[in-house]
């Protein structure tokens, strides 16, 4: 079955693309979820419309994502963590925490565009790639710091 994508689909294709696929597969996941539609006769003037209309969609959100990046590059936060004299930390660091602290700082990632193999569970100096857009990838360095013991123990007492 021949589909014209609406959005990009991992492993299948980018936005606007003719992708032929089972039909199960069409019917069952692609079409419910608005990620494709049929290519058939009386779709074609309404996709050649479509099509356009979202190419220049994605090119005003590729120019968006570009800035986002350039305001990112080289950005660095610090997150305060727990950890014994060797260095390891008690618990982990996710791309869900670096997220939050960027946000903190007044720049909005989403988590899952942190490229985080597994949690990070060593203090250091982190060099992430933050990957926006399969065309736009940047860098930000994330530093994981052991958290003052004495500043803890003090706002246990005070809480």
């Amino acid at each position: 079955m021949k589909l014209f994508l609406t959005k990009d689909v991992p492993n299948l294709g980018a936005l606007g693309d003719v992708v032929t696929v089972k039909p199960g597969y069409a019917r069952n996941f692609l079409i419910p979820r608005g990620l494709g539609v049929e290519l058939a006769r009386a779709n074609l003037q309404w996709i050649e419309g479509q099509k356009k209309r979202l190419e220049a969609q994605e090119a005003e959100r590729l120019a968006n994502l570009q800035s986002l990046a350039e305001s990112i590059n080289g950005a660095s936060c610090t997150l305060i963590a727990r950890a014994t004299e060797e260095g390891h930390l008690f618990g982990s660091v996710t791309a869900n925490n670096i997220s939050d602290q960027l946000a903190g700082d007044g720049i909005q990632v989403d988590p899952s565009t942190i490229d985080l193999d597994k949690p990070i569970k060593e203090l250091g100096i982190y060099n992430l790639s933050v990957n926006l857009h399969p065309e736009v990838e940047t860098t930000i360095k994330v530093w994981v710091v052991k958290a003052d013991e004495e500043s803890e123990e003090s706002g246990d007492e005070a809480e």
